[in-house]
């Protein structure tokens, strides 16, 4: 299984995680709620919902077409009858096996969720995961753009010289979008810590706790707009 792939299949089983979804609503979610698939087909996708049926960690139930799909057949619809020209779409849902597996895939850290690519969808979920889980992806995150702004700095010392104005100032932007990124996460990190010594000392912490993390599988958001992690300027 390639990267990208693996990728998919963990994002989609979170989507689903929250409800029973046909192909298409799940493709809009994806492109919608996770940036990093907006260029991503339909021939991505249903070979992945496939392998993961297979698996036996979704299953295919019999449902309506969505009410916003064009007709199948590009023929309009007569009012009376909404639904004529239109195929009974597939509705997948998540089996116990595969909320288990999600949950399983969820609690791994090691450097792949570091990436720009998977820290993305790793960050889509944070509503879902374990509050240590949490914090190390996000310390993983910042010590590998701190590796790769130490890089950045270093080849920008030694070709400073033989830069024109305009390739130099694309180097700068890329070290930009990297610093920006660090301060968030720093920001994001201490934001973790703060929450934990809060429930840590508040009655009743635990069951607030419990119920807190469950959200629409996307993270609340703190202030501005984070950085894009997969901004290739930021490589």
């Amino acid at each position: 299984m390639s990267r990208r792939s693996g990728i998919l299949e963990f994002a989609v089983l979170g989507l689903l995680r929250e409800s029973p979804m046909h192909g298409y609503e799940l493709r809009k979610r994806l492109n919608t709620s996770l940036g990093i698939f907006r260029a991503f087909s339909y021939g991505t996708l249903y070979p992945c919902l496939k392998t993961l049926v297979a698996n036996g960690w979704l299953i295919e139930e019999p449902g309506a077409a969505p009410a916003d799909q064009p007709a199948a057949t590009g023929r309009a619809v007569a009012p009376t009858s909404s639904l004529a020209g239109r195929r009974a779409k597939i509705v997948y849902r998540l089996t116990a096996e595969g909320k288990e597996h999600f949950e399983e895939l969820l609690s791994h850290t090691g450097p792949d969720s570091w990436e720009d690519e998977h820290f993305a969808a790793r960050f889509a979920f944070f509503g879902q995961t374990e509050h240590e889980v949490r914090m190390r992806v996000l310390e993983g995150r910042r010590s590998r753009l701190e590796e790769r702004l130490e890089k950045m700095r270093a080849s920008l010392a030694r070709t400073r010289e033989r830069l024109d104005d305009y390739t130099l100032e694309l180097q700068r932007h890329g070290m930009e979008s990297v610093e920006r990124e660090v301060r968030w996460l720093n920001e994001l990190i201490e934001s973790e810590r703060s929450g934990r010594d809060q429930r840590r000392s508040s009655p009743g912490s635990e069951a607030q706790q419990n119920t807190a993390g469950e959200t629409d599988g996307l993270p609340r958001r703190r202030g501005d707009t984070p950085p894009d992690p997969s901004d290739d300027t930021a490589k």
